[in-house]
């Protein structure tokens, strides 16, 4: 089990800003900075009257966009397909909210 625990904290170790940001690279004259969402997570199990165990993890990785330098100025592109797919999920808690608010309010 230790040796399971070690080879996950291992795999886990480079994720963070370094994933979420990539290389700077220099495409046409402007330099671009690739930006994502990135989300992972892992867990774990035992069941002490069998000895039986095990675990698992997973993750994504959302291209939000690029920072683009052009005349020493920073600006972000963001990619609009991942944008609108990112927003799905708010648009309907929020419609869902505002349905429930006015059911509330009609009575």
């Amino acid at each position: 089990m230790a040796d399971t625990l070690a080879s996950l904290a291992d795999s886990f170790k480079n994720m963070g800003v370094a994933r979420a940001y990539g290389p700077p690279l220099n495409l046409g004259g402007e330099e671009i900075v690739p930006v994502a969402l990135v989300s992972f997570g892992f867990g774990g199990g035992t069941e002490s009257e069998q000895g039986a165990s095990g675990g698992g993890g997973g993750g994504f990785v959302v291209p939000l966009g690029v920072y683009r330098t052009v005349n020493g100025h920073a600006t972000f592109r963001p990619n609009t397909i991942a944008t609108l797919v990112c927003l799905v999920p708010l648009v309907s808690v929020a419609g869902a909210a505002i349905r429930k608010a006015l059911r509330v309010a009609r009575k």
